[in-house]
Parts: structure tokens; sequence; C-alpha cells
């Protein structure tokens, strides 16, 4: 049988199959002693064969994992050469970032890009809580906002108490998996709850002390809201440490940058310090954002992963 995983726990998973039964299953001894990278080999999103372990407590064994189309994949807190598949099988990912109460840094947003684009998954950056901002903060996120649509992403100032706002986002997941994703605090649940009250998802408050948000997503979870319009909740990321991307091919991974290959004089122009680099006379002539540069320069060194 062929089922759809709808939520994770680490050891047992909620499946949906083609009719929309429901079952819960776990993985069969063999497939969990194969060598993985992924501290979790099945993921929210994932297709998997299956077969009926028990009727009376309807429990299933899951078989072998389907071929995936995509994943969205980060660097394991605990282990440094193992990678965590956030979610898979997904048709675009919904970056959810605050300026202020907390404040999600342009490198991160920039990592959460990159770690997309690897993989072909399209991302919109959605800037919540513009209600909090006034003057120069409101002209600072507009200019982000600019900033990313000019380089291709779709982008929005949101504030989740605005009606007509979570009406944007709404139409903006019609028909597709999307993967809602951010820092703790950023509003995603609170997003989630809006869009579909129905749920009831549990929303947790900033500390005082630290601007942080609390974790109240404890596993990713998806959602049908209604026919073929899925939304996959994830708990709060921290940090995102890109994993399995050499330092030579993240450049790759910036459009502005991808469109001006072949223009620098060398061919393996490492963008950093060569004569005659097309990346950086962009950047020198504002047209490649200076935030977008140092964000490059701090994945090309391996530096904080949080910054």
């Amino acid at each position: 049988m062929k089922g759809l995983i709808m939520r994770s726990t680490g050891s047992w998973y909620d499946i949906a199959d083609e009719q929309g039964n429901k079952y819960i299953g776990r993985l069969r001894g063999k497939l969990k002693q194969e060598e993985m990278k992924s501290n979790n080999p099945i993921a929210v999103g994932d297709y998997v064969d299956f077969e009926i372990e028990n009727v009376e407590q309807n429990t299933v064994l899951i078989n072998d994992i389907l071929e995936r189309e995509n994943y969205l994949i980060r660097q394991s807190t605990h282990r440094k050469n193992q990678a965590h598949i956030i979610a898979a099988n997904i048709d675009q990912a919904m970056l959810i970032a605050t300026l202020v109460f907390p404040r999600t840094s342009l490198g991160f947003i920039d990592r959460f890009l990159v770690s997309a684009e690897a993989y072909r998954i399209p991302t919109l950056v959605i800037f919540n809580k513009k209600d909090l901002l006034e003057g120069d903060g409101l002209v600072f996120q507009e200019e982000l906002v600019e900033m990313y649509k000019k380089i291709g992403y779709e982008s929005l100032a949101i504030s989740a108490l605005d009606k007509n706002d979570i009406q944007k986002i709404n139409a903006l997941l019609e028909g597709k998996k999307t993967l809602i994703s951010g820092h703790s605090g950023v509003g995603k649940s609170t997003i989630i709850n809006h869009i579909a009250p129905y749920l009831g998802l549990e929303t947790g408050d900033i500390s005082d002390y630290s601007l942080k948000g609390t974790h109240t997503t404890t596993f990713a979870e998806m959602f049908e809201i209604r026919p073929k319009t899925y939304l996959i909740d994830t708990p709060g990321i921290k940090e995102l440490g890109l994993i399995d991307i050499e330092a030579e091919e993240i450049s790759h991974f910036f459009p502005e940058m991808r469109e001006r290959f072949g223009q620098c004089k060398y061919y393996n122009c490492t963008h950093l310090h060569e004569p005659d680099c097309a990346i950086v006379k962009a950047v020198e002539n504002g047209e490649i954002a200076q935030s977008r540069y140092e964000s490059y320069l701090s994945m090309v060194m391996g530096e904080d992963n949080r910054k």
C-alpha cells in the first residue's frame, strides 16, 4: 500500500493512504539498520510503501521510502556530519521572518533561501508583525521586500492580525503543499490558526529576556486545509547549518550571482579576492545588495549559522 507521511514523532508516523484512511506506522527493522546520512530517515511529505501490521490497533509497517521529488534539509544540531530533513516533496516553502520581537537576521533568511535553491524549491519570504514597526523600521522592511522581489522571490510584509493580509497568504497556498518555517515566535502558528482556525494550534509567548520565541510545535505535521491544499507546520529553527553544499557551489544558489556567471575574468572565480570579478563589481555598483554578499561570505567562510 502507498501512503503519505502526515506527522513524524521520530519513531512513529501518521500516514494517510490514497483513499484518505489514517494509520500509525513504524519503520521495519531492516530499514532502520541501513546506513543513512540523515538523523530522520522519514520526513513529513514522504511517500512510503507499507503493509498492515495490526488491524485492531490500526498499525502498519513501513517497508520502503519512495523516491523524493525534492526535500529541504539542514545540518543536524547535535551531529554536524548528519542532516535533518525538514520536509519532502513540497511545492513551495514559506519563510516567516520578523524584524522585531524576535528579530530574524538577514543571514538566516539567505541561508534558508540557499538551502531551498539547492533543491529547486520556490520560496516566499513573508515579513510578519509589520504592525509593530513604524518610521525607519517600516521603510527598512519595505526595502527588504523589494530587494527579495528583485531577485525573484515572492515577498510580502504582513500582520497576522490583519484579515486582508491573511487572505493574501491564503491565496498563495491554493492547490499546493507548502512548508511554513522560521524562528520560534515569528507567528507561524498564529498565521495557520487564522487560515484554518479549526486546527487550534498552540501559540507561544516571546521571552522578555531573550526576545526569542518559545517552541510550541514539537513535531513536523502536515494538514490538508482544503482539497489538494496542504500546510506543513514545523518546529521553530534556531540555526540553519548548510550541508552537502561545497563552498565553491554556494554562489550557484544566489540567483543574482548565477545570472552573472561567465562575466568574471577567471572561470573558477570565488568572488572573494580575484581581480575583475563581476560579482564584486555588481556589489560595488549597487546591483547586488551588500547584505546578500555578506551572507555569501559568511556561508563560504563557514561562520555562525545563526547569523
